[in-house]
């Protein structure tokens, strides 16, 4: 058991390392032996790094950019939408009164009774 877990370790150890110095575009320097080809090398990597720095840079400045015009763009609705509520509110509460004097005025008694009816005028 404890052999199989070491062969693994040692399996997977070297693998790992070497993923993590897999980087697409940067090249590995350390095998230069002449040190004008080595330096070389490595301000094409810093060259390369500064250019993709820039670019994401660029790219994460327009994205701010575009959301906070869709933010501004947002708020300016949220505030119409608030505004169309508070008249849909205004408009309802008028319609309630106008609702509860209709109903106040139907439920007022007539000013006479008319519990027997009356009798024809005699000729």
């Amino acid at each position: 058991m404890i052999r199989t877990l070491m062969l693994v370790a040692i399996l997977l150890g070297p693998s790992a390392i070497a993923r993590a110095q897999d980087v697409q575009g940067i090249e590995l320097c350390t095998r230069e032996s002449n040190m004008d080809r080595r330096t070389g090398c490595l301000q094409s990597n810093i060259a390369y790094l500064q250019s993709v720095l820039t670019k994401n840079a660029a790219e994460a400045r327009q994205k701010l950019t575009a959301a906070a015009s869709e933010i501004g763009t947002l708020k300016a609705e949220a505030a119409a939408l608030k505004g169309d509520v508070a008249a849909l509110k205004a408009a309802l509460a008028t319609v309630q009164e106008r609702l509860e004097k209709l109903e106040a005025a139907a439920a007022k008694p007539a000013a006479k009774p008319l519990d027997k009816p009356t009798p024809p005028p005699a000729k």
